[in-house]
Protein backbone atom coordinates (compact mmCIF):
# COMPACT_ATOMS: atom_id res chain seq x y z
CA UNK A 1 0.00 0.00 0.00
CA UNK A 2 1.57 3.29 -0.94
CA UNK A 3 1.91 6.20 1.59
CA UNK A 4 1.68 8.38 -1.40
CA UNK A 5 -2.25 9.60 -0.86
CA UNK A 6 -1.91 9.88 2.59
CA UNK A 7 1.07 12.92 1.68
CA UNK A 8 -0.49 14.09 -0.77
CA UNK A 9 -3.76 14.84 1.78
CA UNK A 10 -1.18 15.61 4.43
CA UNK A 11 0.16 18.38 2.45
CA UNK A 12 -3.25 19.67 1.13
CA UNK A 13 -4.72 20.04 4.97
CA UNK A 14 -1.54 22.09 6.03
CA UNK A 15 -1.79 24.19 2.55
CA UNK A 16 -5.02 25.01 3.89
CA UNK A 17 -4.90 25.41 7.27
CA UNK A 18 -1.97 27.67 6.84
CA UNK A 19 -4.08 29.68 4.05
CA UNK A 20 -7.14 30.30 6.21
CA UNK A 21 -4.96 31.23 9.37
CA UNK A 22 -3.18 33.89 7.06
CA UNK A 23 -6.32 35.22 5.50
CA UNK A 24 -8.00 35.45 8.80
CA UNK A 25 -5.20 37.69 10.33
CA UNK A 26 -6.32 41.35 10.14
CA UNK A 27 -5.51 43.98 7.28
CA UNK A 28 -3.90 47.76 8.87
CA UNK A 29 -7.03 48.93 7.42
CA UNK A 30 -9.44 46.61 9.19
CA UNK A 31 -7.37 47.33 12.32
CA UNK A 32 -8.23 50.67 11.97
CA UNK A 33 -11.36 50.18 12.31
CA UNK A 34 -11.01 48.00 15.56
CA UNK A 35 -10.09 51.37 17.01
CA UNK A 36 -13.25 53.66 15.82
CA UNK A 37 -11.16 55.51 12.82
CA UNK A 38 -11.84 54.94 8.96
CA UNK A 39 -10.02 53.43 6.69
CA UNK A 40 -9.33 56.41 4.55
CA UNK A 41 -6.63 57.87 6.87
CA UNK A 42 -4.54 55.22 5.75
CA UNK A 43 -3.68 55.47 1.77
CA UNK A 44 -3.59 51.91 -0.28
CA UNK A 45 -0.56 50.00 -0.64
CA UNK A 46 0.06 48.90 3.26
CA UNK A 47 2.41 46.02 2.62
CA UNK A 48 2.45 45.00 6.06
CA UNK A 49 2.17 46.06 9.92
CA UNK A 50 3.16 44.79 13.50
CA UNK A 51 1.05 46.15 16.59
CA UNK A 52 2.07 45.65 20.17
CA UNK A 53 -1.59 45.34 21.41
CA UNK A 54 -0.17 46.12 25.21
CA UNK A 55 1.52 49.45 24.65
CA UNK A 56 -0.56 50.33 20.97
CA UNK A 57 2.74 50.84 19.39
CA UNK A 58 2.38 49.99 15.80
CA UNK A 59 4.50 50.41 12.79
CA UNK A 60 2.85 50.60 9.20
CA UNK A 61 5.23 49.47 5.85
CA UNK A 62 4.40 50.57 2.18
CA UNK A 63 7.10 49.53 -0.27
CA UNK A 64 8.18 52.91 -0.90
CA UNK A 65 7.38 56.23 -0.10
CA UNK A 66 3.95 57.13 -0.93
CA UNK A 67 2.94 60.86 -2.05
CA UNK A 68 -0.55 62.45 -3.67
CA UNK A 69 -2.61 65.45 -3.18
CA UNK A 70 -6.46 65.82 -2.14
CA UNK A 71 -9.10 68.41 -3.20
CA UNK A 72 -7.75 71.53 -1.67
CA UNK A 73 -4.25 72.61 -1.38
CA UNK A 74 -3.28 69.55 0.85
CA UNK A 75 0.00 67.49 -0.08
CA UNK A 76 0.43 64.62 1.89
CA UNK A 77 3.73 62.20 2.04
CA UNK A 78 4.01 59.09 3.79
CA UNK A 79 7.39 57.47 4.13
CA UNK A 80 7.93 53.81 4.10
CA UNK A 81 7.14 53.23 7.62
CA UNK A 82 5.20 54.93 9.62
CA UNK A 83 4.69 54.16 13.15
CA UNK A 84 2.66 55.99 16.40
CA UNK A 85 0.77 54.93 19.21
CA UNK A 86 -2.97 53.63 18.48
CA UNK A 87 -6.16 53.56 21.40
CA UNK A 88 -9.65 54.01 20.82
CA UNK A 89 -9.89 57.52 18.23
CA UNK A 90 -6.71 58.26 19.29
CA UNK A 91 -3.62 58.04 17.06
CA UNK A 92 -0.25 59.19 18.97
CA UNK A 93 3.26 60.51 18.96
CA UNK A 94 3.05 59.91 15.10
CA UNK A 95 6.24 59.40 12.63
CA UNK A 96 6.78 59.71 9.04
CA UNK A 97 3.71 61.33 8.44
CA UNK A 98 3.66 65.26 6.42
CA UNK A 99 1.14 67.22 5.16
CA UNK A 100 2.24 70.38 2.82
CA UNK A 101 0.70 73.82 4.27
CA UNK A 102 1.51 76.47 1.65
CA UNK A 103 5.22 76.08 1.44
CA UNK A 104 5.90 73.93 4.59
CA UNK A 105 5.96 70.72 4.97
CA UNK A 106 4.61 69.32 8.75
CA UNK A 107 4.97 66.56 10.43
CA UNK A 108 1.21 65.25 11.68
CA UNK A 109 1.97 63.88 14.88
CA UNK A 110 -1.73 63.06 16.07
CA UNK A 111 -5.13 62.03 14.86
CA UNK A 112 -8.07 62.35 17.62
CA UNK A 113 -11.46 61.19 16.53
CA UNK A 114 -14.16 63.24 18.44
CA UNK A 115 -17.46 61.85 16.91
CA UNK A 116 -17.82 62.96 13.63
CA UNK A 117 -15.00 64.59 13.44
CA UNK A 118 -11.53 64.09 13.18
CA UNK A 119 -8.67 66.39 14.57
CA UNK A 120 -5.30 66.27 12.67
CA UNK A 121 -2.69 67.86 14.95
CA UNK A 122 0.78 69.15 13.53
CA UNK A 123 2.00 70.16 17.58
CA UNK A 124 1.26 73.92 17.21
CA UNK A 125 -2.27 73.54 15.75
CA UNK A 126 -4.80 70.96 13.86
CA UNK A 127 -7.40 70.91 11.94
CA UNK A 128 -10.60 68.99 11.53
CA UNK A 129 -12.17 67.33 9.36
CA UNK A 130 -15.28 65.66 9.14
CA UNK A 131 -15.11 61.63 8.73
CA UNK A 132 -16.96 60.86 5.90
CA UNK A 133 -13.74 62.76 4.08
CA UNK A 134 -12.06 59.46 5.14
CA UNK A 135 -14.49 56.72 4.33
CA UNK A 136 -12.80 55.67 1.20
CA UNK A 137 -8.08 55.39 1.06
CA UNK A 138 -6.75 57.82 -1.47
CA UNK A 139 -4.11 56.23 -3.83
CA UNK A 140 -0.27 57.01 -3.47
CA UNK A 141 0.59 59.05 -6.53
CA UNK A 142 -2.89 60.51 -7.49
CA UNK A 143 -5.10 60.46 -4.12
CA UNK A 144 -8.47 60.25 -5.11
CA UNK A 145 -7.96 62.01 -8.51
CA UNK A 146 -6.65 57.98 -10.85
CA UNK A 147 -8.96 58.11 -12.85
CA UNK A 148 -9.60 61.44 -13.65
CA UNK A 149 -5.77 61.50 -15.21
CA UNK A 150 -4.63 59.87 -18.45
CA UNK A 151 -2.34 57.18 -19.06
CA UNK A 152 0.32 59.41 -20.13
CA UNK A 153 0.06 61.82 -16.74
CA UNK A 154 0.09 58.85 -14.33
CA UNK A 155 3.81 58.08 -15.93
CA UNK A 156 4.79 61.34 -17.22
CA UNK A 157 8.69 60.66 -17.73
CA UNK A 158 9.24 64.21 -18.90
CA UNK A 159 11.43 65.11 -15.47
CA UNK A 160 12.48 61.35 -13.76
CA UNK A 161 13.96 63.06 -11.02
CA UNK A 162 12.36 62.28 -7.52
CA UNK A 163 12.78 63.93 -4.84
CA UNK A 164 12.36 62.72 -1.34
CA UNK A 165 11.61 64.41 2.04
Amino acid sequence: MSRLPILIAAFLFLHLATATAESDSPTAYSLLQSYNFPVGILPKGVVAYDLDTSTGKFHAYFNGSCSFSLVGSYQLNYKSTISGYISENKLTKLSGIKVKVLFLWLNIVEVVRKGDEMAFSVGITSANFEIEEFLESPQCGCGFECDKLSVSDKFDRSFPFVSSS
